[in-house]
């Protein structure tokens, strides 16, 4: 068992998103997920790196033939306890060899970007991603963002100086994490430059959460009326291009070409 299982096999993905903050990064998730999907219930979904199905089983309650791969079988396990018509898989990012080329209208890759730190790998898994995924279909890209990591465990948790010292922070307070770290986080050139490698056009890139997770406590304190217009004001500013990079979720939203 790798360091990622042994992570994924204590926290609970299903709960954090059922959580208030959650709520917002899953909501604005799926309205953009909508955005791009046929109203006839025939599009084909890909959901690659599933977790415990919180996205897969919910459109596939909507009537999408959806398909899930999971790296973790303790998510898997989960997933598939909830008896869904939901196709659940063990499988990698890297290597979708168990699909063929251009077999899906939308793919997902909600969490697998997160945990690969190479250039190289995350521009794999978006080419893969781009290759089962139709020629003029969808990829809704998600990432974690340094400037969150910075602030929340830099600042707030009070580990900035560690994180100076040992060499988890350049001068210019990029991130540098290490494999046993489990979470990578990029800013918005990086995100550029792996879609440039990777032959994809963007459509769109959204703050998936804006300052929800910053704020976790006034979200769980507010009665649920200020939590509508809270959520309106989220929607109302989630494409604003000098707030996505603070948040702590990004997710690009790309085309693949028709040729």
């Amino acid at each position: 068992m790798n360091e990622l299982e042994k992570y994924y096999n204590k926290f609970n993905e299903e709960k954090r998103l059922n959580t208030r903050y959650g709520q917002v990064e899953f909501l604005t998730s799926m309205k953009y997920i909508h955005d791009y999907l046929d109203v006839e219930r025939k599009a084909r979904i890909l959901d690659i790196g599933a977790g415990t199905g919180k996205y897969s089983v919910e459109l596939a309650k909507e009537g999408y033939d959806v398909t899930a791969i999971e790296l973790v079988r303790y998510n898997l396990g989960i997933l598939k306890k909830k008896k869904s018509t939901v196709k659940a898989y063990q499988g990698n990012a890297l290597k979708l060899s168990r699909f063929d080329d251009n077999s899906f209208d939308v793919s997902l890759l909600f969490g697998p970007l997160y945990h690969l730190y190479t250039f190289d790998d995350k521009v794999k898994a978006l080419r893969e991603a781009k290759r089962v995924t139709k020629p003029g279909g969808v990829i809704l890209a998600a990432y974690c963002m340094n400037e969150y990591s910075v602030i929340t465990y830099g600042f707030k948790e009070n580990h900035i100086r560690e994180c100076i010292e040992d060499g988890k922070l350049t001068p210019e307070f990029r991130v540098c994490p290490k494999p046993k770290d489990l979470y990578d986080y990029v800013r918005l050139e990086d995100i550029d430059s792996y879609n440039e490698a990777a032959g994809l056009t963007r459509l769109k890139i959204i703050s998936a959460d804006g300052p929800a997770d910053y704020i976790r406590p006034v979200l769980n304190t507010m009665d649920e009326e200020t939590f509508q217009i809270f959520l309106r004001y989220h929607f109302a500013t989630c494409e604003r291009m000098e707030l996505i990079g603070a948040a702590a979720h990004t997710v690009d939203i790309l085309r693949k070409p028709e040729t």
